[in-house]
């Protein structure tokens, strides 16, 4: 046997070709040596007339940065095919730069010979598409492969933003007083420093506090207050601190959320210093989250109307610089929070202050912070317990709120629930006591119907209001969840199991036809993921809300691999983007409202062949939880 001939029966894909045709391949092979370190492939320069097999020696191959820094290093020895997927896949150039190491010997097939062989044996050709595929679902490969025209603009930008540390940004150091101190040496204290925010503390030394030049204005100034009064008396609150180890957008993103101006940084468990947003906004003054501010100020439904309408020009300008989708998510939800606590505040203004505290808590993808472009409102109120004479004017207050509330969200752009769920439905707006019973029922039934209900229930997070009394009603669940509950897992599984991937037997992409297109649903494509994740997180009484913090905590206590991880997570975002991309497309270009079907044929091969490897990761993961819960591979 020749030593052609055996390489090739080393080398995937060639060893799945019938012996014949090896045979015929052995003779069509060209010897190239390399005698010492030369650039065979020039990144989207060189056009690839040949795919190389590695007989001897070894390829280095990578991408350059802007910075010509080289990113995604691979080493390629022995029975390595290089080259078919940029014939295949990349219009015949060289996706990455590729380095012959001294003493490298290939065996080289003719450009013309290697699609021929493609179009023939199908298996060999879906081998190609399946490795980029997987490859697709590795953030920086795929920033990389899909690089917009002003690369070097955009990944500079992401990297600033998206990429940046709070550990690389310099911020102020902690000027304090005791809340004891005069109002008139606290001042004092803030102009010497030359700080705008002074944190006031406890006599133990904690930060209970802050005060600024505004606080100062409006509450000592403009009220002709006592300067001598303790500062104590006109603190502001709450402390928000965020780690260094976080990202600049997560820090500018939470001060959006929680209305806060200043934000301490933490290292370590220990204050190191504090930062201002206006600070972190200004040395990114093109950056979308400047959007963000501009929705704040706006004052009337019109103006916040024509904010959300903005969005997708905001989300497109993301994914085309490389962002994250799940940095996309969150700049979404940010922006329809902002938008809702505007609203929340313009009706108490109108009704007069709330009869009893309440939380405005938001579910679904919102409370999951996983807003599309397509989104409805799914909201419900919880009020305190009061004594019975009260009860009926308290409701009455919530359900009249309520309505008016919904009606001016559906009038901005979020459309009215077709489920229901809605604070605006009496069925959603109750007492904590209430609601309390609500879970304990969902929880004893556990019933399929329930079930679902339950599911929509957990994916809850606080908006506006009285913080203590949505942790009352999770410290109650977490109580709960700590009973036997293998029939409310069991129905809950079988919930995350009825929608299955999108792939026929023969492992292509199943489309159905809408018009003219042939489409599948994205949303029922990525359901099983964000289903799956739940009832792991719910089983584990894990109360994050996201589920890709779902998915990181999981990991941090074993129950998803490394690997699991990384893939659920990796084929989620992929999908999110998709997702995102075409719902931006379709508002901003086809000028239409958008949905969720995705057009096969406007795709690539890549991303048709990313989307196969995505899918058949979720059929594996759904093959586990159908065992673990259910004990039957079947179902």
């Amino acid at each position: 046997m020749n030593h052609r001939l055996e390489v090739l029966k080393e080398t995937a894909p060639f060893n799945m070709l019938p012996e014949d045709v090896l045979m015929e391949v052995s003779g069509l092979l060209e010897e190239i040596k390399y005698n010492k370190e030369t650039v065979i492939y020039q990144q989207e320069v060189t056009k690839m007339n040949r795919v190389d097999i590695i007989a001897k020696g070894e390829y280095e191959s990578f991408f350059y940065d802007s910075a010509q820094n080289k990113r995604y290093i691979e080493h390629h020895t022995f029975c390595f095919s290089y080259g078919g997927i940029s014939i295949l896949l990349n219009r015949k150039r060289s996706l990455k730069t590729a380095i012959a190491k001294k003493g490298t010997v290939v065996y080289a097939l003719a450009r013309k010979d290697f699609v021929e062989l493609c179009m023939t044996f199908e298996k060999f050709f879906h081998y190609f598409t399946a490795q980029f595929g997987k490859r697709m679902l590795d953030d920086e490969f795929a920033h990389f492969v899909k690089r917009p025209n002003f690369f070097e603009e955009s990944y500079i930008a992401a990297d600033q933003l998206y990429s940046k540390k709070i550990e690389s940004v310099q911020y102020r150091d902690i000027v304090s007083c005791r809340g004891s101190t005069p109002i008139y040496m606290a001042a004092r204290l803030m102009a010497k420093n030359k700080v705008s925010c002074l944190f006031v503390t406890d006599d133990g030394g904690k930060i209970i506090g802050f005060v600024t030049d505004i606080t100062i204005r409006d509450k000592v100034v403009a009220n002709t207050s006592d300067a001598n009064n303790p500062v104590l008396s006109i603190i502001d609150k709450p402390i928000v601190s965020i780690s260094t180890d976080a990202y600049v957008y997560e820090a500018i993103l939470m001060m959006f959320r929680t209305k806060t101006r200043y934000l301490l940084i933490k290292n370590k468990g220990e204050y190191v210093g504090f930062q201002s947003r206006n600070k972190l906004l200004s040395e990114h003054a093109q950056s979308p989250l400047i959007f963000i501010q501009s929705v704040k100020s706006a004052s009337s439904i019109s103006e916040l109307k024509g904010k959300w309408e903005k969005v997708p020009e905001i989300v497109t300008q993301l994914l085309e610089r490389g962002v994250n989708a799940q940095i996309a998510n969150q700049v979404i939800t940010t922006v329809a929070d902002t938008i809702a606590i505007k609203v929340i505040e313009g009706v108490i203004g109108e009704m007069g202050t709330p009869p009893a505290k309440f939380v405005f808590m938001v579910l679904g993808s919102e409370g999951r912070k996983e807003q599309t472009l397509k989104t409805d409102q799914d909201n419900a109120i919880i009020y305190e317990d009061k004594a019975n004479e009260h009860r009926e004017e308290v409701r009455e207050y919530f359900l009249q709120f309520a309505d008016i509330v919904s009606t001016r969200l559906n009038d901005i752009g979020f459309s009215f629930c077709e489920g229901g769920f809605m604070a605006k439905n009496p069925v959603w707006t109750h007492s904590l006591s209430h609601w309390k019973k609500n879970y304990a029922s969902w929880i004893e039934d556990a019933l399929a119907e329930t079930a679902i209900k339950f599911s929509t229930f957990f994916d809850c997070r606080f908006l506006y209001g009285e913080a203590p009394l949505m942790d009352e009603l999770k410290t109650f669940l977490d109580e709960e969840l700590q009973k036997p509950l293998e029939k409310l897992f069991y129905f809950m599984a079988k919930n995350a199991l009825q929608y299955e991937p999108p792939l026929t037997f023969f492992k292509n992409i199943r489309t159905t036809t809408v018009g003219s297109q042939e489409v599948f649903d994205i949303k029922k494509a990525m359901t099983p993921i964000v289903d799956l994740v739940r009832v792991y997180a719910l089983q584990n009484r894990i109360f994050e809300v996201n589920t890709g913090e779902r998915l990181k905590a999981l990991k941090e206590i074993n129950v998803f691999t490394e690997t699991a991880y990384n893939e659920l997570n990796q084929s989620y975002y992929f999908l999110m983007s998709m997702r995102l991309k075409s719902q931006a497309n379709q508002i901003m270009n086809d000028k239409k409202d958008p949905d969720n079907y995705i057009d096969l044929n406007a795709l690539t091969k890549i991303e048709q062949g990313t989307l196969i490897e995505i899918f058949k990761t979720i059929t594996n993961f759904q093959s586990r939880i159908r065992i673990y819960f259910t004990n039957n591979l079947f179902g």
